[in-house]
């Protein structure tokens, strides 16, 4: 969401931001529904002062034993008016509003220009991917050979697009979460939290899902949304709270379900835990100062490189251009790990700053110190990180030419001691 008296002031930037997501300008259109709002709630404010004037000379003239019929009438016609002249004034205020959480979010000056992923800027790499000498395989075929993945169950059960883990593996995707929780809490200065995966249309708005993206959600029969990722939850634990400046930074995380309808995702990633209607994340949410939420954005993407880099994992960073940005952000950097089965990296975590956008929608706040008035706080969100695809990195970065796979030597300690996951059977 964004602030109306800025686009009155800046409506040439603010278009120049719409133009850098590939859209048309809207800027004019806003402020002429802003423009006629005004102009009504004035019309109400003034037909609301003449009843109030007319009240008073209906009662002088009454204690006077004066004639005030005509008086009374045009008090009448207002009562009746009024009414109107204020659905008018919300009608327009509902317009702007709709508009404007139908925008995306403006990219900061330094994020590339660009129309897709294609002009997404590679920042650095770390480590290198592993040499073999065999074929390696993909994540699919290693979990199904060590008995770990079954998708024809998952299938029977649910349909395309999850996964039923068994044993070692199942214990090995435990572990990576447990790893990634102890990491941010006991390290990176992260407060565990544990927080619902159902929730109410506004929760969903706050954090930019709703309306836009109504089609990639899950909704119960009982109007609540399934969770896409712990970052609605836990962003919004700051909805409608005033905090005092000296209280922020807040950084929570969570272990979480999250599920997706992958709305427009048909042919893509169908093999596999790479793509799921129901994954599990851990993930990082950041409540700051304006001031602190560029260094907070570096902070959080360090704190998500640190999983990979204990997990000896390869990957490489990359800051995406003004065209493949998320709705709501307004910088990303996105961590791609390296899969020897696909000879690709693949995202794993992708970490934003969202600057203002969310705390707008959630009317979430901050008092700076020695100032009597409030502004609103900027909110970061990262995968610290994506579970099911770190099971995926590791089992195929990990993997031997037998068909087993190393067990990472930061896991062994969660998985009672276990250094190498055997074939089944």
């Amino acid at each position: 969401m964004f602030d109306l008296k800025w686009i009155r002031e800046c409506p040439d930037e603010f278009d120049a931001g719409l133009a850098r997501r590939g859209l048309e300008p809207r800027a004019q259109e806003i402020l002429d529904l802003d423009r006629r709002h005004r102009e009504a709630q004035t019309a109400l404010q003034v037909m609301q002062q003449r009843r109030n004037e007319l009240s008073k000379a209906v009662g002088a003239l009454k204690r006077e034993g004066a004639d005030a019929s005509s008086e009374m009438a045009e008090v009448s016609n207002l009562k009746s008016s009024m009414p109107e002249k204020d659905e008018e004034a919300r009608g327009l205020l509902s317009s702007i509003e709709e508009l404007l959480a139908g925008l995306p979010n403006i990219p900061f000056d330094d994020v590339p220009e660009g129309e897709d992923e294609a002009d997404n800027v590679e920042l650095r790499r770390f480590g290198e991917p592993p040499d073999f000498d065999f074929v390696p395989k993909q994540h699919f075929d290693i979990g199904e050979g060590l008995g770990g993945l079954d998708f024809e169950a998952a299938a029977r059960l649910a349909g395309a697009r999850f996964t039923v883990m068994r044993g070692a593996v199942a214990r090995l995707h435990r572990a990576l979460a447990q790893f990634m929780l102890n990491l941010h809490t006991e390290e990176h200065g992260y407060s565990e939290t544990n927080t619902p995966v159902l929730v109410r249309d506004e929760v969903l708005f706050g954090t930019a899902q709703l309306p836009k993206f109504a089609e990639e959600q899950f909704k119960t029969e009982d109007g609540r949304w399934l969770i896409p990722t712990s970052e609605v939850t836990l962003t919004n634990l700051a909805m409608g709270q005033i905090y005092e400046a000296e209280d922020l930074p807040i950084r929570v995380t969570a272990h979480s379900l999250c599920f997706r309808s992958e709305a427009g995702a048909a042919g893509k990633d169908t093999r596999g835990m790479l793509r799921q209607h129901q994954f599990e994340k851990v993930e990082l949410v950041s409540v700051v100062t304006p001031n602190e939420s560029e260094a907070e954005h570096q902070r959080m993407t360090a704190c998500a490189e640190e999983v990979l880099k204990r997990l000896g994992l390869p990957y490489r960073v990359i800051v995406l251009s003004s065209g493949d940005m998320g709705f709501g952000a307004r910088k990303t950097y996105d961590i791609e790990v390296w899969l020897p089965g696909q000879n690709t990296y693949r995202e794993i975590s992708s970490c934003s700053n969202c600057g203002d956008f969310q705390a707008r929608r959630m009317k979430a706040r901050f008092r700076p110190k020695g100032e009597k008035g409030t502004r609103f706080v900027h909110t970061l969100n990262g995968s610290g990180i994506a579970v099911g695809r770190a099971l995926i990195a590791v089992l195929e970065n990990y993997q031997r030419s037998d068909g087993s796979v190393e067990v990472p030597e930061v896991l062994r300690p969660y998985m009672g001691g276990l250094e190498v996951l055997k074939p089944h059977g």
